[in-house]
């Protein structure tokens, strides 16, 4: 398989931010870090074991541990600068070091978008959970930096005649249900949430994107350092497209939210094909009588 997503650039520009850290920039991911305890406040039930995946920073294991609904917490991450404290394991990306069905919780938080081969770590993590385990991940979806993609687009045709992919493809929400499904876990939720950021330039975007590490890892990226023409004519097409009267930029950053269970007996089971005590064409017959009389 032709990877899209540069692995090794990726953890490498994960490990620079992590060195020199700017105080706010890990907003989304302590956004996740709520939402997911949040998220783990409305199901009802104790978790033995969890694993944080891939979630480069201990924000989502502290949020299982604020939650109150797990014993035991195991870090998982793809490089040891990711594990400040030296708590976890090591494994490559992607890869999960578990048994199967040895987890009762798995958690990811903005990892997968930058995964390869997801169908594959999604197979992994159903085969680690025990029935009825639970996963519950958070990538960044598909509006994410829409304004950012555009821009950039309509100046390079503008100046070079041509595109080179640099903003990562992401997920559709739909596309994310379905991959639950294909992995064999049950009750697949996906979910949205778009939050708005502004800043007075692009230039601020990027500085911010640079900050959390993830400024383009693409495979297929040009080779060729870009312009500065190129990124103040972007600046400008952003600040006439998506700038509000005040005269600073929106940007969007979008979190799609998967869940799925491990199967088990005692879930909610549909209903077999042929087993419904009413037709559809008799239920439509009697909405017809009530509209006529």
């Amino acid at each position: 398989m032709q990877p899209i997503i540069d692995t090794s650039l990726w953890l490498a520009r994960k490990r620079r931010a992590l060195a020199r850290p700017v105080p706010g920039a890990d907003f989304l991911m302590q956004r996740a870090a709520e939402d997911l305890e949040l998220r783990l406040s409305t199901v009802g039930k104790r978790f033995s074991r969890a694993a944080a995946l891939f979630c480069q920073t201990g924000a989502a294991a502290e949020a299982l541990a604020a939650s109150g609904k797990v014993d035991e917490i195991e870090r998982i991450e793809a490089d040891p600068a990711f594990l400040s404290d030296g708590a976890g394991r090591i494994a490559p990306f992607e890869t999960l070091p578990f048994e199967p069905e040895s987890l009762d919780l798995a958690v990811s938080l903005l990892s997968m978008q930058a995964m390869n081969d997801i169908p594959g770590f999604l197979a992994q993590v159903r085969r680690a959970l025990k029935p009825d385990g639970l996963f519950l991940a958070a990538l960044a979806g598909a509006s994410t930096l829409a304004e950012l993609r555009e821009s950039l687009l309509a100046a390079e045709t503008e100046l070079a005649g041509g595109v080179s992919p640099r903003v990562l493809p992401f997920a559709d929400v739909r596309d994310a249900g379905a991959l639950l499904q294909r992995a064999g876990l049950a009750l697949p939720v996906a979910d949205v949430e778009d939050t708005t950021v502004r800043y007075d330039t692009l230039f601020d975007l990027a500085a911010d994107l640079r900050a959390m590490g993830e400024t383009s890892a693409l495979a297929d990226r040009s080779r060729r350092p870009a312009s500065q023409r190129l990124f103040a004519r972007a600046a400008e097409l952003y600040a006439e497209r998506f700038a509000d009267p005040d005269g600073r930029i929106r940007a969007t950053f979008s979190l799609v939210w998967m869940s799925g269970w491990a199967p088990h007996a005692s879930q909610q089971q549909p209903l077999k094909p042929g087993s419904a005590k009413a037709s559809l064409a008799a239920v439509l017959d009697r909405l017809e009588e009530g509209k006529t009389q």
